[in-house]
């Protein structure tokens, strides 16, 4: 199935975010639409690489790009300042330069630390997004976020860093255990509260069918486009899409985070 719904997200750098069912062999093609093929280090964890992560290599591999591949140990501990000059270290030993690009495949932790890479490597390369969460497709991957943990707490070490790219197969999501895919619902309905009360109805009426769900992200995606494009460095309105997450963020920290994101979130 092709591209269903594209959404436009006018920032810094202008980007899209594609939508669909089954896009991620086409990944390679849709991103040389936007990037000439030459050198990238794929970034993603070793659970996610284990289900993607060799179909998106052949994928960019067939369309001329030279794939460097970084795994890292799944889980919020790899978000550090640790892992990120591993994974920079490695982006200099794969010689990127400034015209090549960083891949992050998976979720949040991935995109997070991928993003802030590409923004602080060689003072900043490009790099796509193609998320493999619903909480990351609606959120951690779209407005340029980016950040590492410190002990201290979550996220406080970062950078905005937008995208050039966003590819989003919500085929992905069929594999999600029950508990990770309610991490993205309740950062969909977060949105629901804060623009759109048909999308909170949605979520009230029960359980989500799987064909709703690139419908579901298009929605969520427009609403944090629209804020992200009138102020993309969190200084007004942007603050608005906090909403749950500074005290969400305390229990995530106080729980070791044990407590993953979106269940963090919700309460």
């Amino acid at each position: 199935m092709p591209v269903t719904q594209t959404i436009k997200i006018s920032a810094s750098e202008t980007y899209s975010v594609l939508i669909g069912r089954d896009i991620l062999k086409d990944a390679g093609r849709l991103t040389s639409e936007v990037i000439s093929p030459r050198s990238a280090v794929l970034v993603s964890d070793d659970t996610v690489f284990y289900i993607y992560g060799e179909a998106v290599k052949k994928s960019f591999s067939g369309c001329g790009f030279d794939i460097f591949t970084f795994i890292f140990p799944h889980g919020e501990g790899s978000k550090d300042i640790s892992m990120l000059s591993r994974l920079l270290e490695f982006c200099a030993e794969s010689k990127l330069t400034r015209s090549d690009f960083i891949i992050a495949l998976g979720g949040g932790v991935t995109g997070d630390l991928a993003g802030f890479a590409a923004s602080v490597y060689q003072r900043g390369i490009k790099y796509i997004q193609i998320p493999t969460t619903f909480l990351a497709a609606i959120d951690s991957s779209v407005g340029g976020k980016t950040a590492v943990n410190l002990k201290s707490g979550k996220n406080l070490a970062g950078a905005f860093k937008q995208p050039s790219l966003v590819i989003c197969d919500c085929g992905a999501f069929d594999t999600l255990p029950p508990e990770v895919f309610a991490d993205g619902s309740a950062e969909a309905i977060k949105y629901g509260v804060l623009a759109d009360a048909g999308l909170f109805s949605t979520f009230s009426r029960g359980s989500i069918q799987p064909a709703a769900l690139p419908g579901i992200v298009a929605k969520c995606v427009s609403i944090k486009g629209s804020i992200v494009t009138n102020d993309e460095y969190d200084t007004g309105n942007r603050q608005l899409l906090n909403l749950g997450h500074t005290i969400g963020h305390a229990v995530e920290k106080c729980s070791g985070y044990s407590v993953p994101h979106g269940h963090a979130v919700a309460i």
